[in-house]
């Protein structure tokens, strides 16, 4: 009999008891997902440990569901990666749980992407022929065929599939058809789906993907393309211990809300005068021996005109802010000579403003309600860049 699937919320910190073998315990912790502490016998404690995702072993089911809930979740990892992704690139169906919900989304990009015909463009192609078509390798020729005339080594481009968008796009149906137990018809999409890329290269784990730039030939792929660059960065899908297999999407939410922040507010800030510098780096003493590095500054001829942090925190809605975010900001406006710090949460009550005692500086904690819709987030975003600004050049 198969055990029922462990669903935690993402602010769960009692955790949960589950019967597990040793190797299964050991493959589930090295996931980062949860932590499994021994809880005597077989008995293991398993407490999120503020990532997100789901994880598959064998028959052991993990979910930690993000509070933003899921589809926010991917819009959140895919505007981190790239600006121009949009919140219809996720599917609008509800689904409860992440791999059926990450499953129909790319199935729907792709079958829109291939609807019309797989995109093709112009591959170079390395051969050994007996004529010359292209042009010789001749350093190739040397080595590998010293002193014979034929076959010779050239390099041609060819009109095909096997390009760049399709690589990434059949590499992350694949890895997405390897997860265990998804609903029988999103298999026989996803399969039918990669058939249609026949021809084309699988990329294998764990190395660099290819570049891509959007334009007008390849506009029908891209929102498939971006849900695609999320797989294969955020999955994974491995043979584990014995004849298990280990099948994983686990996202660092703190860092994936610092990420979203710092591009947003890049992207809010690109028509303002200056430049935008994610991970600031400079000191808080003359003896510049302390470090300090805001997520966000922004800077006119060299000079900061703004500060903002990303604080991804897992209080309850009632929490007030922590105090050692103020005391952190208050350094960074003290060393880079601000009136104004934004503190940016992924939750919280509405906006408040803090004057430091005896400064001049205001400390501002501003929380963004991420169970919005994706448009006004970006909107609220846009006020905390514009206000920042404000604040100091006015």
């Amino acid at each position: 009999m198969t055990d029922p699937p462990v669903d935690l919320d993402e602010l769960n910190t009692k955790g949960v008891r589950r019967q597990l073998d040793d190797h299964i315990a050991s493959a589930l912790s090295s996931t980062g997902l949860v932590d499994v502490r021994p809880d005597g016998g077989n008995w293991w404690h398993l407490i999120p440990t503020g990532k997100v995702g789901a994880v598959r072993i064998g028959d052991l089911d993990v979910q930690v569901r993000p509070k933003t809930g899921i589809a926010r979740l991917l819009f959140l990892l895919g505007y981190a990666l790239d600006p121009g992704f949009r919140p219809e690139d996720v599917t609008a169906v509800a689904e409860p749980d992440l791999w059926p919900a990450l499953a129909e989304s790319l199935i729907r990009q792709a079958e829109r992407a291939l609807a019309p015909g797989v995109l093709q463009g112009y591959v170079s192609v390395d051969e050994a022929l007996p004529l010359v078509r292209g042009r010789i390798r001749f350093a190739d020729q040397f080595t590998r065929r010293p002193g014979m005339l034929l076959p010779i080594e050239v390099r041609y481009d060819e009109y095909a599939a096997d390009i760049a968008e399709n690589r990434i796009l059949r590499t992350a149906l694949r890895r997405m058809a390897a997860v265990p137990r998804l609903p029988a018809r999103a298999r026989a999409r996803l399969t039918h789906l990669d058939g249609r890329l026949d021809g084309v290269q699988v990329l294998p784990a764990r190395t660099p993907l290819p570049s891509w730039r959007p334009s007008r030939l390849n506009e029908r792929y891209v929102a498939a393309l971006r849900l695609a660059e999320i797989v294969l960065r955020y999955q994974s899908a491995e043979p584990g211990p014995g004849n298990l297999t280990i099948a994983a999407f686990v996202v660092n939410m703190a860092k994936v809300f610092e990420d979203f922040v710092t591009i947003a507010l890049r992207e809010a800030l690109a028509s303002y005068p200056g430049h935008t510098a994610g991970q600031y780096q400079d000191h808080l003493d003359t003896h510049r021996s302390i470090p300090i590095r805001p997520d966000v500054v922004h800077l006119i001829n060299q000079r900061p005109v703004a500060v903002f942090d990303a604080k991804y925190k897992l209080e309850g809605p009632n929490s007030r802010y922590p105090n050692a975010d103020a005391y952190q900001m208050l350094a960074y406006c003290t060393a880079l000579d601000l009136a104004t710090g934004w503190l940016v949460y992924a939750q919280g009550k509405a906006p408040s403003r803090r004057r430091v005692r005896h400064t001049g500086i205001d400390i501002v904690h501003h929380p963004l309600d991420l169970t919005r819709d994706p448009h006004l987030i970006l909107a609220d975003i846009d006020r905390v860049a514009r206000n920042g600004l404000d604040s100091r050049m006015h």
